[in-house]
């Protein structure tokens, strides 16, 4: 049993920097794949990046070279750098976890980039 507690979301204009973090917590032993992914109102769900348990990355085009994921295994925690936002970033974005060849997802955490 996996629970997943996302965090860092807010408002901020474009052009700035946030950075989220999710903690997974309950029975944990090793945890494999860590990511996220985002959702905007009427759009599908996209993977933002992910993260292997040896540090192996991967992210979304549209993302890639503006956000870095990583992760502190001790804390069972992954963290989503992002910079140089745009208002196409505004989005719920949500933790996922592969533990034990099952997947967790968070509630989500809402990333609004206005001026």
């Amino acid at each position: 049993q996996v629970q997943l507690v996302e965090s860092g979301g807010g408002l901020v204009q474009p052009g700035t920097s946030l950075r989220l973090s999710c903690a997974a917590s309950g029975s944990i032993f090793r945890i494999n794949t860590m990511g996220w992914y985002r959702q905007a109102p009427g759009k599908e769900r996209e993977l933002v990046a992910a993260i292997s348990s040896g540090g192996t990355t991967n992210y979304g085009d549209s993302v890639k070279g503006r956000f870095t994921i990583s992760r502190d295994n001790a804390k069972n925690t992954v963290y989503l750098q992002m910079n140089s936002l745009k208002p196409e970033d505004t989005a719920v974005y949500y933790c996922n976890v592969q533990y034990l060849r099952e997947y967790y997802w968070g509630r989500g955490t809402q990333v609004t980039v206005s001026s």
